[in-house]
């Protein structure tokens, strides 16, 4: 992959709340959901599990750049920005937000609304409750933002095998993916089938990959410059290291699929290849599939 080291990354789409910690936070706290172990735990689980199952726990995940100035930082004038998975995270963001500017009315005929995406260490209250890190990155549909602990860009890799700076890129997508949804009206937080809205958030995510090279910065200057193939691949074995049956394998030694959430391994290969390979949204129909 490379990225544009000239564009402009818009970090007025973040908000830095690093170093808040765990301490003084309100609301309810999100329980996780049972018999799940696995990341992009989105908010549809969270909140239908708030009725029932127990409370979230200590998390040791932690952050030290939160009192850092992130526009600053990442600002085209400091050369080892993109090195850095705040900055690079603040380019994903504003080339996926670009991205659905103009597919969203295009496609849907539905104006984009810009979403933040929130930095945390350690726990978060949010429009939808107190949450920690282990939830993993999440999609908040009562106040309309996307919730990372930057410290998962670890666990990505070293617990679940998923290396490779796209699949960062992914997870963002993917959150932002249930955004889009919540924009459509989807029930992103209803408590049907979640497997069909996770496996959609998959697809829109490889939509917006089809893309990405063609995504720009405020002044017309492309915010990535080349996508390979390997880095498809690595946004591919992402997909498969947290289907439901590759986490309940490595937790459990065994599949039992009544207790899917976001879908296997193959189907979420599947659905973000579909959309990749489409580059349309609608094509990711995953309700009728």
């Amino acid at each position: 992959m490379d990225l544009n080291k000239d564009a402009q990354i818009d970090t007025g789409q973040i908000e830095d709340r690093r170093g808040a910690g765990g301490s003084g936070l309100s609301g309810m706290p999100i329980p996780l959901p049972s018999g799940r172990g696995g990341w992009i735990v989105t908010i549809i689980f969270l909140i239908v599990a708030i009725a029932g199952g127990g409370v979230l726990g200590g998390n040791m995940l932690s952050d030290d750049g939160g009192s850092s100035n992130l526009a600053e930082k990442c600002a085209a004038s400091n050369p080892n920005r993109l090195d850095e998975p705040d900055c690079r995270s603040a380019l994903f963001v504003t080339s996926i937000q670009d991205y659905w500017q103009d597919a969203l009315p295009g496609t849907f005929g539905k104006k984009y609304q810009q979403a933040k995406t929130v930095f945390f260490s350690q726990a978060v209250s949010t429009g939808c409750g107190q949450a920690d890190a282990s939830v993993g990155p999440f999609y908040c549909p009562p106040d309309g933002k996307v919730y990372i602990d930057l410290s998962f860009y670890d666990e990505l890799e070293n617990r679940f095998g998923a290396r490779g700076i796209f699949a960062q890129a992914y997870v963002l997508a993917h959150e932002y993916g249930h955004h889009v949804q919540n924009l459509l009206g989807a029930a992103v937080g209803g408590s049907g089938d979640s497997v069909p809205i996770e496996l959609q958030a998959d697809c829109y995510s490889g939509v917006w990959a089809k893309h990405a090279t063609q995504t720009t910065d405020a002044s017309g200057r492309p915010l990535i410059k080349s996508l390979s193939q390997a880095d498809i691949q690595s946004a591919l074995d992402a997909a498969a290291a947290v289907g439901d049956d590759t986490i309940q394998k490595k937790t459990t030694g065994h599949v039992d699929e009544s207790k899917f959430t976001h879908g296997s391994a193959a189907q979420r290969q599947h659905w973000f290849s579909t959309g990749y390979e489409s580059g349309d949204p609608k094509s990711c129909d995953t309700a009728s599939a």
